[in-house]
């Protein structure tokens, strides 16, 4: 078992030289762990937890001047330490062996990379490409010239559908579907007409996609997800949507046709962005906002409408004095005269 000098010496960090010595078994979190194993003090909240917990060791900030039983590591980042020396204790994944599986279905036309993996009962359309190193997972779907760049991992039960292009080492977890037709209707003589989808969705590289996610073909063109960007399970993203590079999306999120996200963008849960509207880089959406306009770059907005951060807290603040107030007002009625 490695010891606690070993690990800060892993990521830099610094321990009491008695310290040194103790042999640390696992990760574990601060109110979970038990002895001989390492966490991680990131957030002033859990600083109770942090004064109870049973672990031998954990992670603090260099600054940290609070009292914990377990033994200190002081390190810049906490967190990425912790992740950083989980490594040490999980298991090397075993890696799926390149070929086609007997009961996968490929298309004579499709091109699959020499190194890559296509497993049991996934079907490969006509004129699909899969690169090299890339994992195709049981049950995926691939349709006609969809493109799978190289080191991709596609979890069970993935769709890529027709033409729809997926950059390097892109991740897509179960039940992710890339290219479903956009939400788009006609209504005349009372009825409502389909309009046909006929773009594609392009995925730069790096980008990783959460379970259930949707992200719909263009109308015409291209739905576009920038390189590097992270999105969470169960988000919508509609027909012709370009999101630029590094954003992070959150779970539940919907974004309407059109829109545009700068780089670096971030939207907190269950946001909901109508369609037509550009958001610059940098910008943050907090969790349950609906924007319906278009925002700056760098700024901070929260709520339905929208409000910069500072503006909305105030506003809450404020909310919740209306019962004091209310009282004060009954009280200033019924005196006399």
């Amino acid at each position: 078992m490695p010891t606690v000098a070993e690990l800060a010496a892993l990521v830099g960090g610094e321990h009491l030289a008695e310290c040194g010595v103790l042999e640390i078994s696992g990760p574990a979190a601060l109110a979970e762990a038990r002895p001989g194993e390492i966490s991680f003090f990131g957030h002033p909240r859990y600083a109770s937890d942090l004064k109870t917990t049973r672990a031998s060791a954990v992670f603090v900030p260099r600054d940290f001047a609070g009292e914990t039983p377990a033994a200190c590591i002081r390190v810049e980042d906490p967190s990425a330490a912790f992740t950083a020396v989980t490594h040490r204790f999980v298991p090397v994944p075993v890696a799926p062996l390149p070929g086609v599986h007997p009961s996968a279905t490929v298309d004579p036309t499709a091109k699959i990379a020499p190194g890559s993996c296509v497993q049991a009962q996934a079907v490969i359309e006509a004129g699909a490409t899969v690169g090299e190193g890339s994992v195709i997972g049981a049950g995926c779907y691939l349709g006609k010239n969809a493109r799978i760049g190289a080191g991709c991992l596609l979890h069970a039960h993935t769709v890529v559908r027709e033409d729809c292009i997926l950059g390097d080492r892109v991740i897509l977890h179960c039940g992710v579907v890339v290219g479903s037709d956009g939400f788009g209707y006609d209504t005349n003589d009372s009825r409502h007409h389909k309009i046909p989808q006929i773009g594609c969705v392009v995925i730069g590289d790096d980008v990783e996609i959460g379970a259930n996610t949707t992200i719909d073909r263009a109308r015409f063109g291209r739905t576009v997800i920038g390189e590097g960007t992270k999105i969470d399970n169960l988000v919508m993203i509609a027909h012709n949507v370009v999101i630029g590079r590094h954003c992070i999306i959150c779970a539940q999120v919907g974004i309407s046709g059109s829109t545009q996200i700068g780089d670096y963008v971030v939207i907190a849960g269950q946001a909901g962005l109508v369609g037509h509207i550009k958001v610059g880089d940098g910008a943050i959406i907090g969790a349950q906002s609906g924007l319906s306009n278009d925002l700056e770059p760098k700024a901070i907005v929260v709520g339905s409408p929208p409000r910069p951060i500072g503006e909305w807290k105030r506003g809450i603040v404020r909310l919740d004095r209306l019962g004091q107030l209310y009282d004060r007002v009954k009280k200033l009625e019924q005196r006399p005269g």
